[in-house]
């Protein structure tokens, strides 16, 4: 297996065990914090979609999802592009995404940056996977759909 596909799982695109966070997942916003935008809203469901597509082994969601020139870098610190995550996609085979503390920065009206903090466990290869991660996205509006463009994962200490 591929380790774009751990990272795909982890990314997303996606994926040992490490200590655990210092804050307890959360998916709703802080005491005193507002509501997310609509497009925050937008872009936290797609990124949520994806670790979701990825258990179902929905190919062609992703396909739809990553932009042609799409690049993931791993926790390991490779770069892997789109063709090297939809070869490995079938073998991956994510137990758990617990994505928390997650923000979604406007760059303009076409390009937004979400971070956020996950939790992951694979079925296999989990030694292989870090299970703390911080990930970072970057999605682009082309047309009126967002694809998700790039994508980092760091293991967390």
């Amino acid at each position: 297996m591929h380790r774009s596909l751990m990272t795909l799982g982890i990314l997303l695109f996606a994926v040992a065990a490490m200590a655990a966070p210092a804050r307890k997942p959360s998916s709703r916003p802080a005491a005193g914090t507002t509501q997310a935008s609509p497009l925050a809203e937008q872009l936290m469901l797609l990124e949520k979609a994806l670790p979701e597509a990825q258990k179902k082994h929905d190919r062609d969601f992703y396909n739809r999802a990553l932009t042609d020139d799409f690049i993931s870098i791993g926790t390991d610190g490779k770069v892997h592009p789109k063709s090297e995550i939809m070869g490995d996609f079938p073998s991956t085979q994510l137990a758990e995404y617990r994505i928390y503390n997650m923000q979604v920065v406007p760059l303009n009206d076409n390009a937004a940056v979400v971070t956020y903090d996950v939790i992951v466990r694979m079925v296999h290869y989990d030694d292989e996977t870090p299970r703390y991660q911080h990930v970072s996205s970057v999605w682009v509006k082309q047309g009126d759909q967002w694809k998700l463009k790039f994508q980092q994962a760091t293991a967390a200490t």
